[in-house]
């Protein structure tokens, strides 16, 4: 007799009516290669002969421990066998299913480090009744809270896949035996919740006996077990804070998780008797599917496959007219919760991946036509009844080429299939040459068309080889195309019509950001002197907005410096003599000076009435200051110093020009540039008021006295004396910002800026932002659609501190086709659905921050609400075309949002090229600008919108797919990040990849 005084783990298997497996079972023990092993076997109220069975291995293996209970379930005899483990280490073994012999040489050395409890778990295979191996089933990757997250939604491990320590299943308290089915995923989720690492062992080293009458063919009793344990999960969510109820993606909500399990359950016992309802009738709650469609397939085909006891995937395609009526009536169920086309996208996606599985099938699923095709073998492809969606599998011969999806309009030519194969798949060097007279002729002509590149080309060195392999590969593609397509145009090339997109693609370039001077530095670079420079810059009157709140609560703050009783006082840079007249009121006579003849002039004409100002032209940088002034009043000007060593020698003559005990006061801003770790104005100048201040204080004969401080700029009175008791008062800046200062300034600590993040950062990822709302109140369903005016503001000023630059959508087209990487920190901001909250909070917002945006428009519904969101709640007002027309002259973009706002993979083809191109000649004829750019209501496109998005002739197009957009993604199909208002502000550092960034 076998024995094992001391083993190392113990199998518990519960047995009922088992007697015709259990050699089996425990004979796939018996050849372990590591064999100090326990097996406690439970027969569970058998009335087969399954206790004989036992005692005979058991009188020849010391190693099996017998067990006999009334009929009380397996979860309750595995319980019982834990009471006889003698083992450290436990694996819960069916009576029906075997082990590989290498299982305790490779799972042992795993779980047996128990510093912290671990569990070691591996691949496995299901074998059907008749002895027929299924794919492997791999196992998930459980580290870290990958865990918590599977189990809160699935069961991630097979029951016997699994190695666990004894100590963890008793203080747990075993399995739930109120439980028939799902018992092991209710184990796995509580271990998780109570901190035990999984490890994967990377082998298939488990088999489970697929056999009719099991527990796992009751479907409702199934479907009730597995509520009972999401509803748990949820529960212990709570218990511990973690996210609940969608609030992170990756902790799916306990509704979707019930979905995937009815969904898997459902398409297990598919026929064409059978009707899903019975079973969605237990779900507490039927979530919308919509967005979820690929884990909705994946759970279809693993519960056919299940169901059917087919080998793979593909044996399913033979089996499909059993089974495909059955989940045309499920794909309709969830469809009657979710949103509108999801049932679609759910079809595309299992015909997808089965043909990925069968690539040289041709089948049809609902509306989508699956062809593969040999391009030693063309033929023309008939239209199937009802289908609207090719998926063509390319191959020559055994060798896969590529794939194409997109619309289906009608029968494919040959002539149609080449110029797909050509132009949307890039494969014309994989066709057969033709050898024909017509072949021949277009080769002729197109060789002569290209003549010049062929003769530059060979002038030429260099890389002259590639250059002439690509020539001459188009030249026979365009060659293919022509001699089998035809002269004529049928109704099949609609479909190739789709890969042609308009190669104008216009809008700003990233040049303009980098070497494109405005403003007062263009006029600079344009003058031939300061004085014409400054000159220009007073061509018209007021131009830096002198009577703007900020500039007036700033001059009142300045005279507030201004001593009593000041005889002879003189204005440095007095520009139009606004100030002046203030400062005129308050001084025995006042000189006020200006490098501009325009300015003085003004200043002159506006002062008339004060007879103690007189005004003259001075540049006091280059001329003599008049001395002897009791106050001398200098502010917004020294900037303009061309370095600091200018500076200085400017301000000792200010300094000497005042009397002793006079006083000087001068108003100068904070810029980034000279005080990088405070907020301040981005301006190009060399410096600001920090530098200024401390050139100031370092001369000798001038002494500070007060400073009034605010966030944007600091003024100062500084005597002529040797000492002096320095005040400071803080206060605040005049608000509100007029737009020409505010999208000026950076706020916040250091950042990165722009200039910088152009020279030292390229980037091949561009993130593409997704709003829908700017607005405080609204329905709380729709919260996470809704950013508050006060946090929008915030996350613009975090993009401009971090150095971003905007781009328009028309723009990112370009640089995507370009494919070359992208200087500096791009981002484009997307506005969807045309909500009247942004003309009247977003757009200021926008300006004054530098940046902004494309807004796509619901044609058919502008000017009234957005009523598909009525269900919950009033529905928000839109702009009007006045309101869209006004933003598009002052360089809003706008884009299409279609006319309806129903989703596109509700509409059939027809319909949606229909809306496609009326939206787009709406915004044509209203804005008399091109209209290229769309973004689908919902998100929701499927593998025919590209295609009819490109026949209506946009060039981009934006889903919901939560990614940045880069050089492999489709133009039409770009990925967005959604910005959502119902997490905190530092969600947004977060998504732009900046976590620990100071964001307000």
């Amino acid at each position: 007799m076998v024995t094992a005084s001391r083993p190392a783990i113990s199998f518990l298997i519960p047995a009922y009516n088992a007697a015709g497996t259990l050699s089996d079972c425990l004979g796939s023990l018996q050849n372990q290669t590591i064999s100090n092993w326990q097996a406690v076997v439970v027969d569970d109220g058998s009335t087969d002969g399954t206790w004989e069975v036992l005692e005979s291995l058991a009188n020849a293996d010391g190693r099996i421990t017998l067990y006999r209970q009334l009929n009380a379930g397996a979860a309750a005899a595995r319980n019982a066998a834990a009471q006889l483990a003698a083992a450290p280490l436990l694996c819960m073994l069916d009576a029906d299913d075997w082990l590989d012999p290498a299982f305790n040489e490779s799972m042992l050395p795993i779980a047996s480090n128990q510093s912290q409890p671990l569990i070691a778990h591996c691949s496995y295979r299901r074998v059907t009744a008749d002895g027929r191996m299924q794919k492997i089933e791999q196992a998930h990757d459980l580290t870290g809270d990958r865990a918590i997250q599977q189990f809160s939604s699935i069961c991630a491990l097979a029951i016997h896949t699994a190695v666990f320590p004894k100590r963890l299943f008793t203080e747990l308290g075993g399995m739930d035996v109120t439980l028939q089915t799902c018992e092991d995923w209710d184990l796995w989720l509580r271990m998780a919740f109570a901190g035990a690492r999984f490890q994967r062992v990377d082998k298939c080293l488990a088999f489970y006996r697929m056999k009719a009458g099991s527990l796992s063919s009751d479907p409702i009793r199934m479907m009730r077990d597995a509520i009972v344990v999401t509803e748990r999960a949820r529960a212990l969510q709570v218990e511990r804070s973690l996210p609940t109820q969608g609030e992170d993606d990756a902790w799916p909500k306990p509704a979707l998780s019930q979905l995937r399990v009815f969904i898997w359950i459902a398409s297990m016992h598919l026929c064409a008797e059978t009707d899903p309802k019975d079973l969605a009738e237990l779900l507490p709650e039927f979530p919308d599917g919509s967005g979820h469609e690929d884990m909705m397939a994946v759970a279809i085909l693993h519960g056919l496959q299940t169901g059917q006891s087919v080998e793979n995937t593909a044996a399913l395609i033979d089996l499909m007219d059993s089974w495909a009526p059955a989940v045309a009536r499920l794909l309709a169920l969830i469809e009657s919760h979710s949103l509108a086309g999801t049932a679609r996208k759910t079809e595309q996606l299992l015909a997808w991946r089965l043909s990925s599985e069968a690539v040289s099938r041709s089948f049809k699923l609902g509306r989508v036509q699956t062809v593969g095709v040999d391009v030693n073998k063309l033929a023309k492809i008939t239209k199937a009844v009802e289908a609207d969606t090719l998926v063509l599998q390319l191959s020559s011969g055994q060798k896969h080429i590529g794939a194409h999806v997109g619309p289906l309009w009608g029968d494919l030519s040959v002539g149609a299939l080449v110029r797909l194969i050509v132009r949307d798949m890039h494969a014309g060097g994989r066709l057969p040459t033709p050898r024909t007279f017509a072949y021949a002729r277009h080769w002729l002509f197109e060789t002569l068309r290209n003549y010049r590149g062929f003769l530059g080309i060979l002038r030429r060195g260099g890389r002259r080889r590639g250059r002439l392999g690509r020539l001459v590969q188009s030249t026979r593609d365009a060659a293919l195309i022509k001699s089998l397509a035809g002269d004529g145009e049928t109704d099949d090339q609609r479909l190739s019509k789709a890969d042609r997109q308009d190669e104008r693609l216009h809008g700003a370039v990233l040049a303009e950001r980098r070497g494109k001077k405005t403003g007062k530095e263009a006029l600079l670079s344009e003058a031939a002197s300061k004085e014409e420079y400054w000159e220009r810059v007073f061509e018209h009157p007021d131009p830096w907005n002198y009577v703007s709140i900020y500039e007036q609560v700033k001059y009142e703050q300045t005279l507030g410096l201004v001593p009593e009783g000041i005889g002879k006082a003189l204005e440095l840079a007095c520009a139009e003599g606004i100030f002046s007249a203030k400062l005129a009121q308050k001084v025995g006579t006042l000189t006020a000076t200006d490098i501009s003849r325009r300015a003085i002039e003004r200043a002159s004409e506006r002062c008339r009435e004060w007879g103690n100002a007189e005004f003259r032209v001075l540049d006091f940088a280059g001329d003599d200051i008049p001395g002897g002034q009791d106050l001398i009043v200098c502010s917004e000007v020294l900037y303009y110093m061309d370095d600091e060593q200018v500076l200085e020698r400017v301000c000792r003559k200010i300094a000497a020009a005042l009397k002793p005990g006079g006083c000087l006061i001068t108003a100068h801003a904070h810029l980034r540039r000279d005080e990088p770790e405070r907020t301040g104005f981005d301006w190009d100048n060399p410096f600001g008021v920090g530098t200024i201040r401390k050139v100031f204080s370092n001369l000798p004969d001038l002494t500070l006295e007060e400073t009034i401080e605010t966030e944007l700029y600091a003024i100062h009175r500084f005597r002529k004396r040797e000492t002096s008791v320095h005040t400071l008062r803080i206060e605040r800046h005049g608000v509100p910002l007029d737009t020409e200062v505010a999208k000026s300034i950076i706020w916040g600590p250091a950042g990165v800026e722009r200039v910088a993040a152009w020279s030292n950062e390229v980037t091949t990822s561009i993130p593409v932002l997704m709003y829908h709302r700017i607005a405080r109140e609204g329905p709380d369903r729709l919260r996470r659609f809704r950013i508050a005016p006060e946090m929008f503001r915030q996350q613009m000023q975090f993009l401009r501190r971090q150095g971003y630059y905007g781009l328009t959508a028309d723009a990112l087209a370009h640089l995507l086709q370009v494919g070359k990487p992208i200087q500096g920190r791009p981002v484009v901001l997307t506005f969807d659905d045309a909500y009247l909250d942004f003309f009247t909070e977003a757009y200021p917002i926008l300006v004054e921050n530098g940046f902004s945006a494309d807004v796509f428009v619901v044609t058919d519904k502008v000017g009234g609400r957005s009523d598909w969101d009525a269900a919950y709640g009033e529905p928000a007002p839109l702009m009007s075309w006045n309101d869209i027309e006004d933003l598009h002259r002052k360089g809003i973009r706008f884009g299409s949002h279609l006319e309806t706002h129903t989703p596109a993979s509700a509409l059939d083809n027809a319909t949606l090229l229909a809306e496609a191109v009326h939206s787009r000649k709406t915004l044509e004829n209203r804005l008399g600008a091109a209209t290229t750019s769309i973004a689908l209501p919902f998100g929701c496109t499927d593998f025919r919108v590209p295609g009819i998005l490109a026949e209506a002739g946009y060039q981009i197009g934006f889903t919901t797919r939560p990614a940045k957009a880069g050089f492999s993604d489709k133009l039409l199909s770009l990925p967005r990040l959604e910005v959502r208002g119902d997490l905190p502000i530092t969600a947004f550092a977060e998504l732009m990849g900046h976590p620990n960034a100071f964001i307000g």
